[in-house]
């Protein structure tokens, strides 16, 4: 059974503040948890509804029902499973390869799918301004999929180390040269902006390389794509050279 020491700890992981208090993180669904499970990520306990995980030490289990489930879980309908984990320590930037930074994006799910992008384009490394969603909020994980566990993330003042970084730097605007008839690199910088202002002015001024994805509707009255989707486009891209 659940504890009420364990109840307030775990649903005070679902705000930013009490994680990196705790230095701890959930996950939830048998997919995400056993990505991690095979990864770096340290288990603190697992909390589950079925005789699962047999890898787990029967110390670090907990066995809970449906409505113990939903006391700590955050989604609207409870999976079968939830583990607790410890938010490991920040590894070095390696400056070599592809690079995606992003600037100030603050939609869950949006930074949730483009660290599955990262993942399926064999990009390894991300680094984010201080303004972007926190990478171990609960939905953020979840959209992931488990794909956290493949990829580095590293928040840092990202106005400074574009200013300082020897790698060519691209960023996507609607005046750019058209990407589908770039020469695109296979090491690089490529920033993408926030959802509604794009990138921002401080960041603008120190990319050379301007990109867009063309629009082809008839009309031409889109405003904007959605930025994971335009992020999917870009890695794509850089990918086919």
């Amino acid at each position: 059974m659940l504890s009420k020491n364990q109840i307030k700890l775990i649903t005070s992981l679902h705000q930013k503040k009490q994680r990196f208090a705790h230095q701890l993180f959930f996950a939830e669904g048998i997919k995400g948890i056993q990505e991690l499970l095979e990864s770096n990520f340290e288990l603190v306990n697992l909390y589950t509804s079925q005789n699962d995980f047999d890898q787990v030490l029967n110390e670090k289990k907990v066995f809970v029902n449906e409505q113990e489930l939903k006391k700590i879980s955050a989604l609207a309908t409870p999976n079968t499973c939830l583990a607790v984990f410890k938010i490991p320590d920040e590894k070095k930037i390696p400056e070599s390869g592809l690079i995606l930074a992003l600037d100030s994006i603050r939609d869950p799910g949006n930074l949730g799918t483009i660290l599955r992008l990262c993942d399926w384009f064999g990009v390894h490394q991300i680094i984010c301004s201080k303004e972007t969603v926190d990478i171990y909020n609960p939905k953020v994980v979840q959209a992931t999929m488990g794909s956290l566990a493949r990829i580095n993330v590293n928040y840092i003042d990202l106005e400074t180390f574009i200013s300082q970084t020897n790698l060519p730097v691209f960023g996507t605007f609607m005046d750019g040269d058209t990407i589908y008839k770039s020469d695109l690199p296979q090491e690089g910088i490529i920033i993408m902006g926030n959802e509604a202002n794009g990138i921002s002015l401080e960041i603008e001024k120190l990319i050379k390389n301007r990109l867009s994805i063309p629009r082809f509707g008839t009309l031409q009255k889109t405003e904007s794509l959605n930025v994971a989707t335009a992020t999917a486009i870009v890695l794509s891209e850089f990918r086919r050279g």
